[in-house]
C-alpha cells in the first residue's frame, strides 16, 4: 500500500509541475513591468509677474516629441518575416570481397569458395518554411533616459473581445532622432525589441494543446 500512496504523490507532483508551467498561466493586465512609471506630476504655483513655471514645458519652437521619463510614444507595428530552409543529402557505398575455391593438389574444393558483398546507402531530405506578419499601433511610455540620450520604452495594450482578451506588449530602446514630428516611430527602429502578441480566453484555450499532450510531445518522453 505504501508504494501505491507514493505513486499517487509522484503523480500529483508531476501534475502540479505541469500546471505551473508558463503555458498554463494566463497573463494578466496591469503588471508592474509594463505599468507607467510613478512620477510627481504636480506643478509649482506661478509667481507674480512671471509666466515661467519650473518643470512645465510648453515650447513654440520644436515638435512635442517624447524625450523625458513619463512621456508617451506611439509605435507603429510593421513586422514581417519569412524564412525557408531545405536540405537534401544522399550518399552510398558498395564493396565486395571474393575468395576462390582452394585447390589441394589436383583436387578443387568447390564448396569452400567464399564471397562477401556489402551495400550501404542513405537518402535524407528536410524542408522548413515560416512566415509572420504583424501590423498595428501601440502607445507606450518612456521609462528611462540613458546617459547617451537613448530612451527605454515599455507598454502594453489590451483589447476585450467577445470570447476573450488580446494583448500586445512591447519593450525596447529607441533614439530620439528616429521619432518623427507626429511623435511616432516604426517598430523596425526599436533596438533590443521584445514584442508579444497573444490572447487568453475560450478561443486561446481551444487553440492550445493540453498538458498531457504537451508531456507526450516533450523531450522527457523517450518513445
Amino acid at each position: 500500500m505504501k508504494w501505491i500512496a507514493r505513486s499517487w504523490v509522484l503523480v500529483l507532483l508531476v501534475l502540479a509541475g505541469c500546471a505551473g508551467r508558463q503555458e498554463f498561466t494566463p497573463p494578466k493586465p496591469d503588471e508592474e513591468a509594463y505599468a507607467p512609471p510613478v512620477l510627481d506630476y504636480s506643478l509649482p504655483e506661478a509667481k507674480d509677474g512671471s509666466l515661467y513655471r519650473h518643470q512645465y514645458t510648453m515650447t513654440l519652437f520644436q515638435d512635442r516629441r517624447a524625450y523625458r521619463v513619463g512621456d508617451i510614444l506611439t509605435v507603429m507595428l510593421s513586422e514581417e518575416t519569412n524564412s525557408q530552409k531545405k536540405a537534401d543529402t544522399r550518399y552510398g557505398k558498395r564493396s565486395g570481397v571474393g575468395f576462390a575455391a582452394p585447390v589441394l593438389g589436383t583436387n578443387t574444393i568447390d564448396g569452400a569458395a567464399v564471397s562477401i558483398d556489402a551495400d550501404r546507402s542513405f537518402d535524407g531530405s528536410a524542408s522548413s518554411s515560416q512566415g509572420n506578419k504583424l501590423q498595428g499601433a501601440i502607445t507606450v511610455t518612456v521609462h528611462e533616459v540613458l546617459p547617451n540620450g537613448v530612451l527605454r520604452i515599455n507598454g502594453e495594450k489590451w483589447l476585450r473581445l467577445n470570447q476573450g482578451d488580446e494583448f500586445i506588449r512591447l519593450t525596447g530602446i529607441v533614439r530620439v532622432d528616429d521619432i518623427n514630428r507626429s511623435n511616432q516611430i516604426s517598430s523596425q527602429r526599436i533596438g533590443d525589441a521584445r514584442i508579444t502578441y497573444a490572447g487568453r480566453g475560450a478561443l486561446a484555450d481551444s487553440n492550445a494543446s493540453g498538458w498531457l499532450t504537451q508531456f507526450f510531445n516533450s523531450p522527457w518522453v523517450p518513445f
